[in-house]
């Protein structure tokens, strides 16, 4: 599998597209403005403890209070990886009253962003990544990723790491640390033990709050995590940005350099390599599948459906053919969209009813094949009689239509407004409910053009009735700065 990396770097913005032989899975951005908080080091100050909760609100310096759980206070191993653990040990859960007290001072890191109203969510055992390892300053704890299966391996690295970790300390070997050299695997521990080293000497010298530690941006973190044997190249569409990440992997390991390449194309990277036109549709709500069938996605605060359609494709034999195949299609097309635009929660998937038991089980089955590619954690509940799905996709920061998008101000994000005739019958009822005035000789109506051009071509005949029955003259008025759903009835004594 040959993967590239594509950043395009501005001022005021970084996009960096992730391609798996040619195809686009994931998008990162990072805008100056709002840039991301994971992994940011910050001496807090305990602002509220809820019991009620097992919880506290931190302040870290930002508009939004941190929150803290109880169980992210005690010692164990950082949950933002799936693929950087293997087996977790549990805590013994001590009331949050008994740590936590007001105005206490508090080393955190932000384990997850913002998202919607709720602010950061932070704990008190910072995890430091390097390139092949992690370390856990406050978890004496070693683990192996997942994705090393072979066992002399597993077991080497183990030994490695136990021998360089420090008391009360541990660390992770991420799945790049296969078959790297002993003497590599120790600089890259003595680097991070020593950080750590400067971060707590940091901590005695600022005030609360304070940052103390910044996670590096989005172009140093991509070449931090996810440089390994698969990585063909990184290109990069600005010759600085380039530089500056040469100078880095430079630091981590030397051999990265021959994958950083400069894009010199006379077209934009992203228009040349067609991200752009995948971005568009990455924001649809509905999705065409190659068959003719096609996924509608909506995604709310805590759930995502995505429901399913034949569409244009009739098949060729028979019906239940024809929906296996749709089903099958619409699986792998789901996984996808699942990481391109970073939807996290509960996820419902209503797939097409089917009749066979043995056709439901081979579209989980490949579901939860498909899902396994995905470095965020899933989790599938079995396919139900009626066709639906339930499943849960780990949530690391916001999915990309919060990221790219806003609640449309002309619908009030409820995705559909009132309609002409609706809004029609609505001023209408308002002209026969109203008690008028006999001195009033005339009423006249605002609202949006559109509206007026209904009721004036559809509605002729019902203005007429109206006339009679209010006895008085009906007068229409577009106005386009109007919302279609706004509309303003008032009297007036000239005719």
């Amino acid at each position: 599998m040959s993967n590239q990396l594509l950043v395009n770097t501005t001022p005021f913005e970084t996009r960096v597209a992730l391609l798996e032989n040619g195809q686009l899975v994931e998008l990162m951005f990072e805008r100056n403005a709002d840039r991301g908080l994971v992994g940011n080091i910050y001496l807090s100050r305990v602002q509220r403890v809820l019991p009620g909760m097992q919880a506290a609100f931190l302040d870290i310096g930002l508009e939004k209070s941190a929150f803290l759980y109880v169980a992210d206070i005690l010692p164990h191993e950082p949950y933002e990886d799936s693929e950087e653990s293997d087996d977790k040990p549990t805590n013994s859960l001590v009331p949050i009253q008994d740590l936590l007290k007001t105005g206490q001072t508090l080393l955190v890191q932000v384990a997850k962003d913002a998202i919607g109203t709720k602010g950061p969510r932070v704990n008190c055992n910072p995890s430091l990544p390097g390139h092949h390892v992690v370390f856990l300053p406050t978890s004496p704890h070693v683990g192996i990723s997942r994705k090393i299966t072979d066992e002399v391996e597993r077991e080497r690295l183990r030994t490695i790491l136990e021998k360089n970790a420090p008391p009360e300390s541990g660390f992770i070997a991420r799945t790049i640390s296969q078959g790297v050299p002993e003497e590599k695997l120790r600089e890259d521990c003595a680097f991070l033990i020593s950080l750590w080293a400067d971060i707590q000497k940091r901590t005695t010298q600022l005030p609360a709050p304070s940052l103390v530690q910044p996670e590096l941006d989005l172009l140093l973190k991509c070449a931090r995590d996810m440089t390994n044997d698969h990585l063909e190249k990184i290109i990069i569409d600005s010759p600085e940005a380039a530089e500056r990440t040469r100078k880095f992997v430079e630091l981590i390991d030397p051999k990265l350099c021959d994958k950083i390449e400069v894009y010199t194309g006379s077209d934009p990277l992203f228009s040349h390599y067609a991200i752009e036109t995948e971005i568009t549709r990455a924001m649809s709500r509905k999705v065409w599948l190659r068959s003719g069938g096609y996924l509608v996605i909506d995604q709310a605060e805590a759930l995502t459906v995505i429901d399913v359609n034949t569409g244009r494709f009739v098949g060729r034999r028979n019906l239940d053919e024809t929906i296996l195949k749709t089903n099958l299609e619409a699986v792998r097309e789901v996984a996808f969209q699942l990481r391109l635009r970073n939807i996290g929660g509960m996820v419902i998937i209503d797939f097409i009813d089917m009749e066979r038991e043995e056709d439901r089980e081979k579209v989980l089955n490949v579901l939860q094949d498909t899902l396994k590619k995905d470095k965020a954690r899933c989790n599938v509940i079995k396919i139900s009689e009626l066709g639906l799905v339930e499943m849960t996709r780990q949530r690391k920061r916001e999915s990309l239509e919060h990221l790219l998008g806003e609640p449309c101000f002309y619908c009030d994000g409820k995705g559909s407004i009132k309609s002409k005739r609706t809004i029609c019958y609505e001023i209408f009822r308002e002209l026969l409910e109203r008690p008028w005035n006999l001195t009033e000789l005339q009423v006249i109506v605002h609202a949006h053009p559109e509206v007026i051009d209904f009721a004036r071509n559809q509605e002729q005949t019902t203005l007429k009735f109206l006339e009679s029955r209010i006895q008085k003259q009906i007068s229409l008025k577009p106005r386009g700065s109007f919302h279609q759903e706004q509309f303003d009835v008032f009297a007036s004594q000239i005719k």
